[in-house]
């Protein structure tokens, strides 16, 4: 019997050579907020997986919050994109770049001299901390500051042209950050978003700023080279439950299915001790997308084929088991045991617990 994990797929005009996502992964390692050798080398390495989604990558000065994240919006960062997308194409992977803004997810003395921490409505962050490598450790994270109507149509226009530099670089597509607390959710949430104007209160409202960066994105770039991450019941970075959320995502999954999204992505963090993403939503979700489903959130090779088998999606995004193991796809195929990864380093500079993991042949 054929292995449902290495089916081809077409999704849009790709041909993905398998059923294998590698999930994005912050791991700061962007010296001066631009792409690099190492990281070109850290992805070819698992570039065995049908498509890569990179680590968070911001469209704007102002959404760098950590330490060491990617841009995408000068020549330099366009640049180092560029090395990173030759690095995976030669593998013959498939790569998109998110996008993440952070919003209030954001240490000031994390953000390039001139950028501020904006999001929809001045909310802080009650609990959370952020690294801050001028202090060399964790520091409270001060409120944000409200948008203006203006700086919210400037960052939308940030993500269209971080999308046009990606596709610039060789990449092919981009997958919009609309999950885990940053800004796109931010607009979408009522706890963060307390605006009365045209980008808040109700939610049609609510969710017009992601239907907005994702419809000029795909005008800009065309609909097969954009997908989006969402997290219905996502409680990350201090998003709290609430009762609308049920309604406000199928209605902006029906938004989206209305432009052409290559694909929805949904994240559910339950593996991670998170509330879990109920499968009646989840199937809700699908039905109103209609189109490529990739799932996300604690899958091993034992469940992602048994889904797939089912029809719960069509792709399976894995996170932590591709930081450790770069050759995941073949671990699968020989049912091989995988290493786990050294969760001290994650973020940590330099190629060490990044690029030093060896695969199955090395061993």
């Amino acid at each position: 019997m054929t292995d449902p994990l290495f089916q081809p797929y077409t999704m849009g005009s790709l041909e993905l050579a398998n059923r294998l996502v590698m999930a994005p992964m912050t791991r700061s390692r962007a010296i001066d907020n631009v792409p690099n050798d190492l990281m070109a080398a850290y992805y070819r390495q698992r570039a065995g997986a049908g498509l890569i989604v990179t680590e968070g990558t911001s469209p704007s000065p102002h959404g760098l919050g950590y330490p060491r994240i990617p841009g995408a919006y000068s020549e330099a960062q366009t640049a180092g994109w560029k090395k990173v997308a030759d690095a995976v194409h030669e593998r013959n992977a498939k790569i998109f770049l998110q996008l993440m803004h952070t919003g209030r997810v954001a240490h000031p003395a994390n953000l390039p001299e001139g950028a501020e921490v904006l999001a929809p409505s001045a909310v802080a962050l009650e609990t959370t901390k952020m690294w801050v490598d001028a202090e060399g450790g964790e520091q409270p994270i001060p409120a944000p500051r409200a948008m203006t109507g203006d700086e919210v149509e400037a960052a939308i226009e940030e993500f269209v042209t971080t999308a046009k530099n990606a596709v610039a670089a060789g990449l092919d597509g981009v997958e919009l950050h609309g999950a885990n607390g940053y800004l796109i959710e931010q607009f979408i949430h009522p706890h963060t978003n307390r605006r009365d104007d045209e980008w808040g209160g109700s939610v049609e409202k609510r969710i017009r700023f992601a239907v907005e960066v994702a419809q000029r994105t795909v005008e800009a770039i065309g609909a097969d080279r954009v997908g989006i991450r969402l997290s219905p019941h996502g409680v990350f970075n201090e998003m709290p439950p609430y009762g609308e959320t049920l309604e406000t995502y199928v209605a902006l999954t029906k938004e989206l299915k209305a432009l052409g999204l290559v694909y929805l992505h949904v994240v559910d963090h339950s593996s991670m001790g998170t509330p879990p993403v109920p499968q009646s939503t989840k199937d809700a979700l699908r039905e109103a997308f209609g189109s490529t489903l990739i799932l996300s959130g604690g899958y091993d090779a034992e469940r992602a084929r048994a889904d797939l088998e089912a029809g719960r999606g069509e792709l399976v995004a894995f996170g932590r088991p591709y930081l450790a193991n770069p050759d995941l796809e073949e671990r699968f195929r020989q049912g091989a045991a995988l290493e786990e990864p050294r969760s001290d380093l994650f973020y940590a500079p330099g190629p060490e617990g990044y690029t030093d993991y060896p695969t199955l042949a090395e061993k």
